[in-house]
């Protein structure tokens, strides 16, 4: 029975399943800090330096290897199993850190700072997916399972509430690189625990495809992206990013603009705070229930919420216009991860998932550098309505594509599918 047939349960009862503690909380652990790496290399090179606009480049170049490595950790991982490939990208995420932070403090070329910045994120290990695969490991199909998946984008969304509350505070010591440091270590540990628990540990490589199906050497390449109905979720995730990007850059820029910039980080943080509670509601009360629908319906009412804070006069109205937009993160990302389910080649599920992430990555790194020159030109109100139009776009674009979410048998959802 496909996930869209069930109700959702609480995402709580997840985690009452047999053997889930462990690997609960030390992906706890390991993906807390992915919310804290940005921001934290961002202030730290900032103090060092004196530069907003090197340490903006160097952060980004963080995001770049993080949309890479993504992808290929999580292909590794459903080849191999999950277990050495988290073990060696904590080795080289470890090694990359250390290299950055000695640059950092040796006032290393830009070149070099962008480098090292990069191989942070191309070896930060791929815990999100792992993680998300390793539910279909410790619950069965059906309302668990659908509770598990909204377990995992509503404790995302809490660590984006703590994370950069928690970067920015480090940061202010008398060591700025403390930030940086203590999200390395605490993702090595929990990649690091996550890797050794008995269901990673137990996790066995895909199947492997029969040699005699057409295009089997284009599908190898993309992988997991050869289903027509990941490229749907791709395309749902990067809209997702897009918006999130814009919405990222306009509001502190309408904060600084109203002579308020520290407010900026406290609204990103407030429509986080309304992700969780609505991601709690919706979960019981999903609409529409074909993902078919669900999707292109949250991405487009994302976008016109996105869109409306063009109008708002005023922080007031800006934070309420926020929290209404909050509302439909999390109903997003776990979509996001029940549509995995359903499309996905049961063998690459780990890799999809990382596909769902290097998507929403460069969709959010799209969408900052597209705010960042409308807000230069037009102001945040431009910046808002671009990245709506923009999200408006892709949702009718899912709406064309619909179909190729529909659920699939098991056995078609071994081998990958053909073009869409």
């Amino acid at each position: 029975m496909s996930a869209t047939s069930h109700p959702t349960t609480s995402p709580w009862a997840a985690l009452t399943a047999s053997g889930a503690l462990w690997p609960v909380l030390a992906s706890a652990l390991g993906r807390l800090p992915i919310a804290m790496i940005g921001l934290a290399t961002l202030l730290y090179v900032q103090r060092v330096t004196g530069s907003f606009g090197t340490a903006g480049l160097v952060s980004a170049g963080t995001l770049v290897g993080t949309a890479v490595g993504s992808t290929l950790q999580g292909r590794l991982a459903d080849r191999l199993g999950p277990t050495r490939p988290l073990l060696v990208a904590a080795v080289l995420f470890a090694a990359a850190v250390t290299m950055l932070v000695l640059a950092v403090e040796a006032r290393a070329s830009l070149f070099v700072l962008i480098s090292a910045s990069m191989a942070v994120g191309l070896f930060m290990p791929g815990l999100p997916g792992v993680s998300r695969a390793l539910w279909s490991d410790l619950v069965p199909p059906g309302p668990r399972r659908d509770a598990a998946y909204n377990y995992e984008a509503i404790s995302f969304e809490v660590f984006f509430i703590l994370g950069p509350a928690i970067a920015a505070l480090l940061a202010t010591g008398p060591w700025a690189g403390t930030g940086l440091v203590t999200a390395g270590l605490a993702m090595l540990t929990g990649t690091v625990l996550l890797a050794l628990s008995p269901v990673a540990r137990a996790r066995r490589p895909g199947a492997v495809r029969p040699p005699s199906v057409a295009a089997a050497a284009g599908r190898r390449l993309l992988g997991a992206l050869a289903d027509p109905g990941m490229r749907t979720v791709a395309l749902a995730s990067l809209g997702f990013g897009v918006v999130i990007g814009v919405v990222e850059v306009g509001v502190p820029a309408s904060t600084t603009a109203a002579g308020a910039p520290q407010l900026g980080g406290v609204l990103l943080s407030l429509w986080s705070v309304t992700s969780v509670v609505a991601g709690l509601l919706y979960a019981r009360w999903p609409w529409p229930r074909p993902l078919g629908l669900r999707m292109p319906a949250l991405l487009a009412g994302f976008g016109l919420a996105v869109a409306a804070m063009a109008a708002a006069n005023g922080v007031l109205a800006l934070a309420a216009l926020m929290l209404l937009a909050g509302c439909l993160i999390t109903p997003q990302v776990t979509a996001h991860s029940l549509a995995v389910e359903v499309v996905a080649p049961a063998s690459k599920a780990t890799e999809a998932f990382g596909w769902v992430i290097t998507a929403a990555t460069l969709g959010l790194g799209g969408g900052q550098a597209a705010a960042g020159l409308l807000v230069e030109f037009g102001g945040p109100p431009a910046a808002f309505v671009a990245g709506g139009l923009g999200g408006l776009l892709l949702a009718a674009v899912l709406w064309v594509r619909r179909r190729t979410l529909a659920p699939q048998p098991a056995t078609a959802r071994q081998v990958a599918g053909g073009p869409a």
